[in-house]
């Protein structure tokens, strides 16, 4: 393991004191106009990481680009908009962009390995633990792990398409110091950068300073844009972890310490990675209504929820999957995994799990959702 940072400052030297640093990278960053990985930027970048990485800092890339790269030996002009097309473009893609990154990081006598994640993979206890297990052996071994999504088999994450989310839950997954969003605009400004009279918004302190701030979505290759990116830097700031927003070629300036990009300095206190997976890469598969004392004892009381809360059912799930926890109005106050599915829990509504396992046998003793699996929304 490597040296931790001592002390938040809160600043930008977060970055270049970080002992473990999360780099995201986007497909715009790494390719030609027309599909193809571009040499010389995946170069670029692999040089300026390996230099920060013989300083003593590990580094985990999380890399866009596999549908990209896999376009043009498909013969593909523009990104799928079919879900099977894209599948296809990622399962050629991810190959040819991991034999980029082998080839180039060997160069710095750095061995990468190749991590494919999806929400799933997270959010359970033993695939979370063993997807956390895998990276820290990976880190110890010395080796740079090079993150994507599994975009050859999900489905809703394909659509959700960028990766800036899934590297702020990285980082959280390995407890980094910092996390850095390269991207292809050099800052976040407070309109888009090609309008006259655009400033660069070097520092967020809260979401104060992005009050007037109008974002852009994504086009092109990628599917990310700046709002996803001031999204993922929220997710990451709110729960401890210093986040530096740059374009791709200036990353090793921005490594230096330089006055360049958009620092979002940390804001809240570290959570645990499992529940924050949990409230932001999953979609929920259903709905669970709560009466008031329910909703009391999850949100104010941090308690499991009990079936003699709920008070109705909607969706259709299966046991283990995600579901919101939503007040009287509607309004989602908790996501969990739930541990019936959805045609169980009908007969099981407002009733002590004392007579339910008196009635049904023991295996009715359990909560509907345990508090471990169980994160707050609001409130």
């Amino acid at each position: 393991m490597s040296a931790r940072v001592v002390g938040s400052r809160g600043d930008r030297s977060d970055l270049t004191r970080a002992g473990r640093l999360v780099v995201k990278v986007g497909s715009s960053s790494l390719t030609r106009s027309d599909g193809a990985l571009a040499d010389e930027q995946v170069t670029a970048l692999v040089d300026a990481l390996a230099a920060h990485r013989s300083g003593g800092c590990e580094v985990v890339l999380v890399s866009s680009g596999a549908i990209a790269a896999g376009l043009e030996p498909l013969g593909l002009t523009r990104r799928p908009r079919d879900l099977a097309t894209a599948q296809a473009a990622a399962s050629v893609g991810q190959g040819r962009l991991m034999a980029q990154y082998t080839t180039a990081f060997a160069r710095h006598a750095t061995t990468v390995g190749q991590v494919l994640l999806t929400a799933e993979d997270v959010i359970r206890r033993a695939h979370y633990a063993n997807a956390r297990r895998t990276l820290y052996r990976l880190l110890g071994l010395g080796v740079l792990p090079v993150v994507n999504e599994n975009d050859t088999v999900a489905t809703d994450e394909i659509r959700f398409g960028d990766n800036d989310r899934l590297a702020a839950l990285v980082a959280h997954l390995v407890q980094a110091d910092a996390l850095l969003l390269l991207t292809d605009v050099d800052a976040l400004y407070d309109m888009p950068p090609t309008r006259p009279g655009a400033r660069r918004i070097p520092t967020v302190r809260s979401s104060a300073d992005l009050q007037g701030v109008r974002l852009g979505s994504g086009g092109g290759l990628g599917t990310g844009g700046m709002a996803s990116k001031v999204e993922a830097a929220g997710i990451a700031t709110t729960a401890g972890i210093g986040t530096w927003l740059t374009r791709a070629d200036l990353v090793g300036t921005a490594l230096a310490g330089a006055d360049v990009g958009t620092w979002f300095a940390a804001t809240g206190a570290r959570r645990a990675s499992r529940l924050l997976w949990l409230a932001h890469a999953t979609r929920s598969r259903g709905r669970l209504l709560l009466d008031p004392g329910a909703i009391r004892a999850v949100v104010e009381r941090r308690l499991s929820l009990l079936p003699a809360g709920v008070t109705g059912v909607e969706g259709d799930f299966a046991a283990g999957d995600p579901v919101d926890l939503c007040d009287e109005k509607g309004h989602a106050v908790a996501r969990g995994l739930v541990n019936y599915a959805a045609q169980e829990l009908p007969g099981l509504l407002g009733r002590s799990t004392r007579d339910l396992a008196r009635e049904l046998g023991p295996a009715y003793e359990r909560e509907v959702v345990h508090r471990d699996d169980l994160v707050l929304l609001r409130g």
